[in-house]
């Protein structure tokens, strides 16, 4: 300490030689100690007190107040008076500003009345603890936990037996638990049941031995949905370096996994075209013959019922050529190239390729076409497979209603509404329920059996009308049916 600072604090302990001679008992401890006055004048400072206030120099502080930050001292000066008229021990956060320096305090103010004089409080006995250290750290914190709660990958902390002690936003959403339904849980809640007991432990082996594990694992929702996800759980050390619990991260792998099914889907149905060519060709000699057969017994016979019947078996021939046509047609890879499209004659062809279907035997396509459709620059055939893939479903869920009395009809309308073509399709099926109807647009997911339906129609459906800068809404009521609007720009 300056030979000024001795000098001040000098005659200060002359005034309380009584309460200031054990002072330096706080001079090995490592927070600064001071005994001020009741106007906040310095009385006395222990050895850390002083090594902060040589940053001063020759400009020796005598009030408290002097050290601490400008924009805290109001703030501290509330806290000393409120100490001061309540005769209780009060504590405040704040700076100490000492060469252009500032240090994170916490300063704590008791009060004290050394000679017992009327009760009343003659100084404050004040600790001032440097956690600049601690301000640090917990910024650092506020950090992680800010960047944790707003990942879009779902995040969990265990504890060291496994038992989830923290759940981010990201792993609530994807899980479909409540937060308070995961806490305290070990995750095998999540499990699949499709990894082996030897997969996880393995995993454990891993992590407890201090080393990071990452893996691709398959979780169940609450809903029992599939959950894939790719995970990185990491150990979580403490200053000792002992393993106090265990940090894991999820990336999902969901859409990967959907992409390699429709990859698959999408090879198959190539398959399927080569097949239906290949059915075409089959096929297709043994018609011709058969028309030419038919056109020869025509000419032959003037036996009316012979001609009408014989004129019907070239229709049914006419009619087997077109559906061979239609299903090579549309089983074709599309070019994806814009051409001039008259959309009432897609929904011609998509209503005539579903009525082929034996389960569209008796159900009535009630079709109100409006002339004043123009043409549009759109693809055909992709237009051609989302009226299809609307139609079937619709079939679908007509033949689903077991009410054998209730009507069973498709309407298809086409018409022109605010600079926009809109199709409509709407059943007398069974109608999809509230919780369902959100989700009919997302990949694979279908109500149907696994058999009946890949869950890709709509997805594709709605993906190749939002490419023509279009829009695809629906509207459906379980026992009443389902209603599809495409609107498309003109």
């Amino acid at each position: 300490m300056s030979k000024i600072q001795k000098k001040v604090f000098t005659k200060s302990s002359e005034k309380f030689d009584g309460l200031t001679f054990g002072f330096d008992l706080f001079d090995t401890l490592p927070d600064m100690y001071f005994l001020i006055d009741v106007k906040c004048e310095i009385l006395k400072v222990n050895k850390k007190a002083e090594e902060i206030l040589n940053g001063f120099g020759n400009n020796l502080p005598k009030n408290f107040l002097e050290i601490v930050e400008l924009c805290d001292r109001e703030k501290v000066n509330s806290v000393f008076f409120k100490c001061l008229s309540t005769k209780k021990t009060s504590e405040v956060e704040s700076q100490f500003f000492i060469n252009a320096k500032a240090i994170d305090v916490k300063i704590t103010f008791s009060p004290h009345n050394f000679n017992n004089v009327n009760n009343g409080v003659e100084h404050i006995f004040t600790v001032v603890k440097n956690i600049s250290t601690e301000k640090l750290k917990e910024i650092e914190l506020q950090r992680f936990f800010n960047i944790v709660e707003h990942s879009l990958n779902p995040v969990q902390i265990t504890d060291i037996n496994g038992k989830m002690i923290y759940v981010n936003p990201a792993f609530i959403k994807s899980s479909g638990y409540k937060k308070e339904e995961l806490l305290g849980k070990n995750p095998k809640i999540f499990g699949s049941g499709k990894l082996s007991r030897k997969f996880w432990d393995q995993m454990w082996q891993t992590i407890s031995s201090g080393k990071v594990w990452f893996g691709e694992v398959e979780d169940k929702k609450k809903n029992g949905e599939a959950f894939y996800t790719q995970l990185l759980i990491s150990p979580i050390f403490d200053k000792e370096d002992k393993i106090t619990g265990y940090f894991g991260i999820h990336r999902d792998m969901s859409e990967k996994r959907n992409l390699e099914k429709q990859l698959i889907h999408t090879q198959k149905m190539e398959s399927i075209g080569t097949l239906a060519a290949g059915v075409a060709h089959e096929v297709g000699n043994p018609l011709a013959s058969i028309s030419a057969l038919v056109q020869v017994a025509q000419r032959s016979t003037q036996d009316p019922f012979l001609i009408e019947k014989l004129s019907l078996v070239k229709s049914q021939v006419t009619r087997i050529s077109k559906i061979i046509r239609d299903l090579v047609d549309f089983s074709r890879p599309s070019n994806f190239e814009l051409q001039t499209v008259y959309i009432n004659e897609c929904l011609k062809e998509a209503i005539e390729i579903t009525k082929v279907g034996t389960k569209a035997k008796h159900i009535d396509f009630n079709v109100k076409l409006s002339d004043d459709l123009p043409n549009l620059p759109l693809v055909a055939d992709q237009l051609e497979q989302v009226f299809v893939n609307i139609l079937l479903n619709a079939v679908d869920a007509i033949n689903e209603v077991t009410d054998q009395s209730k009507e069973k009809s498709i309407i298809i309308e086409s018409a022109l509404a605010d600079d926009h073509a809109v199709i409509t399709f709407a059943d007398s099926g069974s109608g999809i329920s509230e919780e369902n109807l959100n989700k009919i647009f997302e990949p694979f997911f279908t109500t149907k059996s696994q058999r009946r339906g890949t869950g890709l129609g709509l997805w594709v459906s709605y993906g190749i009308i939002k490419s023509f800068q279009g829009n695809t809404e629906v509207k459906s009521e379980i026992g009443k049916g389902t209603t599809f609007t495409i609107k498309l720009p003109l």
